[in-house]
């Protein structure tokens, strides 16, 4: 992991490793025009788990920014950051826009709702009792983010937000490994999305850096 504490003041550091959540905050500051440095981990060699990063995040997980010696974890807390530090952009409907209510929403939804869901779908879980589950039931959940999908093309209709930039990342991962319905209008959102060139990009760039990842651990055993 490289070293971050003597960043300029005012840069962005991102704390990343390739194939994990931390994908969706990379493209996020692409789309912004955001100048950022990347403090690469090697998830696969445990560095997420060791003493430098732990320091950062004790949860150990990614992604996560130093920001003018601010530290943010949590991806639906960055993309709110960051979408906001950059207005310039257009990615986040300003206070006072109609659109800012349904805009928060869509984030708040994927962490509350759609996250806990997709992890007890995926370990074959039950949810826990109405009174207790943050999301329901899953076909309740989905339906709500298929018909918003539906009526589209965005979640704020036509037009796109940092909001998509969670989503669009998150459903391609999802629908990659069947863990929602692969409807039409989630493949066509998906589509849609991971075509820009921001996402197109980073998914190139992240390739890349994995098979590093991969060669370096093969080595790592290799030598032992």
């Amino acid at each position: 992991m490289a070293d971050s504490t003597t960043a300029p003041r005012g840069t962005i550091v991102l704390f990343h490793s390739p194939n994990s959540r931390s994908m969706g905050t990379r493209i996020l500051l692409e789309e912004l025009g955001a100048p950022y440095e990347l403090s690469v981990l090697n998830m696969k060699a445990g560095e997420q788990r060791k003493a430098p990063y732990l320091a950062v995040n004790p949860l150990g997980k990614v992604p996560a920014i130093l920001h003018d010696g601010a530290l943010v974890t949590e991806q639906v807390a960055l993309v709110i950051y960051l979408a906001d530090l950059f207005p310039e952009a257009g990615l986040a409907p300003s206070i006072g826009d109609p659109l800012r209510g349904p805009y928060l929403r869509w984030i708040a939804y994927y962490g509350s709702s759609f996250e806990p869901a997709i992890v007890d779908r995926a370990m074959k879980r039950d949810p826990a009792p109405p009174a207790m589950s943050t999301y329901g039931d899953f076909d309740t959940m989905f339906g709500v983010v298929a018909e918003a999908l539906r009526k589209g093309p965005y979640l704020l209709g036509d037009r796109f937000s940092a909001a998509d930039v969670l989503w669009g990342k998150a459903l391609d991962w999802m629908v990659t490994f069947k863990l929602v319905p692969e409807l039409p209008e989630v493949k066509a959102y998906v589509a849609r999305v991971c075509s820009r060139p921001a996402f197109v990009r980073i998914a190139a760039k992240d390739a890349e850096l994995a098979a590093a990842h991969e060669a370096a651990v093969a080595a790592a055993a290799q030598a032992s």
